[in-house]
Parts: structure tokens; C-alpha cells; sequence
């Protein structure tokens, strides 16, 4: 499930870093993140992935449905991506005999 997981995550990182309408987002140190999304939030890491620039995505997600999409570029900056509400997590469906 990674695997499959780091491919959503790249895709999602392709569509967000795309939208200009998000290109100032609020960056700063990742440990502060995570210790205000978990105070504020209750959220957690929930998936990773790496983007082709060598930055990596995380998504993070609560038991009360809150989420964010963090993205940390190689020089160790952190960016807010996108947050929301109502995340759920979707069972692995059969996809069928692998190639």
C-alpha cells in the first residue's frame, strides 16, 4: 500500500505545485509544523511520498477527519500545501492479476 500511496502523493504534489493561486504558501521549520498540527489538530503523519524535485510530500491526517499536506523542499524549508476536512482513508480494491 506505500507504493501505491507515494504515487498518489506524487500526483497530488504534480497538482498542487501547479496551482499558482497556491505558490505563497506559509513555510517555516517542519518540527514546528507537526508539533502545532498534533496540538492544534491531533494530526499525524499518514503517508509520504517523494517528489521529483527531491522535495517530499506528506500528508497528515487526524481521527476527527482534518488534514494537510505538508511539502519539505531538499533544503530542508517546510511548506503548508493544502488542509481540509473529512479525510478518509479508502480500502486497497482488488486491481486484478498483476503485470
Amino acid at each position: 500500500m506505500m507504493k501505491h500511496t507515494g504515487v498518489i502523493a506524487a500526483a497530488l504534489a504534480s497538482l498542487i505545485l501547479a496551482t499558482p493561486s497556491l505558490a505563497q504558501s506559509v513555510c517555516g521549520e517542519r518540527a514546528r509544523f507537526l508539533d502545532q498540527l498534533d496540538e492544534r489538530y491531533k494530526e499525524a503523519p499518514a503517508a509520504l511520498g517523494v517528489i521529483d524535485n527531491g522535495s517530499v510530500l506528506e500528508l497528515l491526517t487526524s481521527r476527527g477527519g482534518s488534514w494537510t499536506i505538508l511539502v519539505t523542499a531538499p533544503d530542508g524549508t517546510t511548506c503548508l500545501m493544502a488542509t481540509g476536512e473529512n479525510w478518509e482513508n479508502i480500502p486497497k480494491l482488488a486491481l486484478g492479476p498483476k503485470a
